[in-house]
């Protein structure tokens, strides 16, 4: 397979002229359509756009490379597309982008197209050839400047990546790996551009590529107790333990492109830190997070818990909620929701995943911090936290610090670690092998014992039963104005840190027995895709041909509790997208609260509508909210121009 067999004419726009980047995705998008191998256009699309959060593919030179890997691909593929004038693709260099390509790669497909995709990333790198592509007047010269660079740089079939010649010492300077999230693009550019700028200062490097195929070119033992130090290029987590005390320097993928020189000049210049492991054999690590501000890095830890918490909230409150949907016949009873045995199975498994959410939260949010020997603690601290255990009060009288606890405890715990880990380094080297195996454990679980039931859990339970009795005790219009703001949160950014604050604030209500705040919070993410949806389809001349298509897509979503299916719309124009849907998914969560609506479910949407205390009212609230933000949206957005 070669690069031109995953190019075909018709994914080929040469002397496009997309205004912005969202205009110059749809464009790449609809190519990939044509060109047959994509099943579903929005989903393909939006994991182009989740893959754009993470951070530009436009890397520089004119270079722009969106890709995606998902299960709307049904074959590898490109799209590719020549803009004369550029456009502004947010590049890291600020110029604009004149030379883009879309990489389609399925989910369940092997790696065969990775290594042909990673050709195409590594003859990019050449200015010579990307003169030549723009210049192309056709298609078919497009397709042949492309075939003629490929054989004369890759003769033969692909094969893994040629080792370095050492030195005369026998012995190779600088080793570097080179990763990014979806292990497609940026990983083989940043590994061509450290090798192209080494080569040219006359400096021997060897980079291992850990990309979806799997790591290529990867490092030996030998090498790395040899070379003079290390270049971590990644915005994943590559194996660390086994660079444990060589000089070595981490930072982002993309500056492996276009840093590549620096890199290797701090590299050879004696003074990048020594790295030293914080773990075990499998310890992990990644890009730098010396440019993160303090908020940034508490961001990054809080939703790392986060992202692991809310499988066991989402899948054991459904499990919950159907505990209650199958128990009709005791309903007002003490025994509803297990008064049947399989009620009782519902609820008693849901309650068991569910009751994880605390400890999982604290475990994984002191992991992003401490590392894995982070973990242990954090759970224990988490579950500490659920407990409410105190030494001062009988058993049936500890009040949990839920939530807050569990916060507490993750940071607490990822920072203790740091600091054995600091303190034990003191130790002599003998004793290296107990610290995973019984120093960090046995001080970790100890001191962390001692924060939670002393410390934490007094105060932040009687805190939380405050809280609850605040929220049990509002007025009508004070519940009405939370429901707005949290429903309105749900709409600000569409998933983003706003959107899960509310989120996380509503799951935790649903431990607390505070129903209806989910309930608000459900509605407010509801509200902006089928608004969206309403508006494409009864005002179809303010869209273009593209957005009305998705209008089917974005029912489905918002049905389904799937906010982000806004994002597209809200990425091009957020000003006459975002400032109705937050105005809409606000009045949708106040009337939700006015109404007594309640979910039990954290997740579901339409599809948890048997379990929603006061479903028909819900419903209404539902549609009172898209149809005020889809008003707002035509209102500001003016009908298009005919072409």
């Amino acid at each position: 397979m070669r690069i031109v067999d995953l190019l075909s004419k018709d994914s080929i726009l040469l002397n496009a002229s997309p205004k912005n980047k969202a205009e110059a995705i749809d464009l790449l998008v609809d190519l990939q359509v044509k060109g047959g191998k994509i099943t579903d256009r929005e989903t393909y699309k939006q994991g182009i756009l989740a893959r754009e959060e993470n951070g530009s593919t436009a890397v520089g030179e004119g270079i722009a490379i969106p890709h995606a890997k998902n299960a709307a691909v049904k074959a590898p593929s490109l799209a590719a597309m020549t803009v004369p004038e550029g456009v502004d693709y947010e590049a890291l260099d600020d110029e604009p982008s004149n030379l883009l390509f879309m990489i389609a790669a399925p989910s369940d497909g092997g790696d065969v197209h990775l290594e042909v995709l990673s050709r195409l990333m590594v003859i990019l790198m050449d200015e010579d050839f990307r003169a030549k592509l723009l210049a192309a007047e056709s298609k078919e010269a497009f397709l042949q400047v492309i075939d003629e660079m490929e054989r004369e740089k890759y003769p033969d079939e692909p094969q893994e990546a040629p080792k370095a010649a050492p030195e005369a010492d026998g012995r190779i300077k600088v080793l570097a790996v080179t990763a990014c999230p979806t292990g497609i693009a940026h990983t083989y550019m940043a590994a061509e551009g450290l090798e192209k700028k080494a080569k040219e200062m006359g400096v021997t490097i060897k980079v291992e590529t850990n990309g979806s195929g799997g790591a290529k070119n990867v490092l030996t033992p030998e090498e790395i107790a040899a070379c003079d130090c290390i270049i971590i290029a990644a915005d994943k987590d590559v194996a660390m333990a086994r660079f444990d005390g060589k000089p070595l320097i981490s930072t982002k993928v993309s500056d492996g492109i276009n840093k590549a020189q620096e890199l290797i000049e701090r590299a050879l210049s004696g003074n990048a830190p020594v790295y030293h492991s914080k773990g075990g054999a499998t310890e992990e690590g990644g890009a730098s997070s010396d440019g993160d501000t303090i908020g940034r890095k508490i961001y990054k830890s809080l939703m790392n818990g986060v992202s692991h918490m809310l499988p066991f909230v989402i899948g054991g409150g459904i499990l919950i909620a159907l505990s209650f949907l199958v128990d009709g016949a005791s309903a007002g009873t003490a025994a509803f929701g297990s008064g049947t045995p399989l009620a009782k199975f519902f609820n008693t498994v849901g309650n068991t995943a569910f009751g994880m959410m605390f400890p999982i939260l604290a475990g994984y949010i002191a992991m992003a911090i401490g590392d894995r020997p982070a973990l242990m603690p954090g759970i224990v601290g988490g579950l500490l936290a659920k407990a409410g255990t105190s030494v001062f009060l009988a058993e049936d009288a500890w009040i949990s610090s839920g939530f807050f606890g569990a916060l507490i405890a993750g940071f607490a715990a990822g920072y203790l670690m740091i600091g054995l880990k600091k303190l034990f380094d003191k130790l002599p080297k003998t004793l290296e092998g107990t610290k995973p195996v019984l120093l960090y454990p046995f001080f970790g679980i100890l001191i962390m014992a001692a924060f939670m039931i002393f410390i934490v859990n007094p105060p932040v339970g009687a805190f939380n039963t405050w809280l609850n009795n605040v929220l049990s005790g509002m007025g009508e219009s004070s519940k009405m104005l939370l429901g707005a703001v949290l429903a309105g949160m749900m709409s600000i950014d569409f998933g983003g840190p706003f959107n899960k604050a509310a989120y996380v604030f509503g799951t935790a209500s649903i431990a607390s027995g505070q129903f209806d705040i989910m309930a608000s919070v459900m509605i407010g993410g509801m509200v902006p895709p089928i608004a969206i949806a309403l508006a494409t389809t009864f005002f179809k001349n303010r869209f273009t041909k593209s957005e009305q298509q998705t209008s089917i897509t974005n029912y489905i979503m918002g049905l389904s509790f799937i906010t982000e299916g806004a994002i597209p719309f809200a990425a091009s124009d957020p000003l006459r997208i975002i400032p109705p849907c937050v105005v809409g998914s606000a009045i949708a969560g106040a009337l939700s609260m006015m109404f007594g609506c309640g979910s039990r479910a954290p997740h579901g949407g339409i599809f948890v509508i048997g379990i929603i205390d006061n479903p028909l009212m819900f419903l209404i609230a539902l549609v009172v909210g898209a149809v005020v933000a889809m008003a707002g949206i035509v209102l500001l957005k003016k009908p298009l121009k005919a072409e």
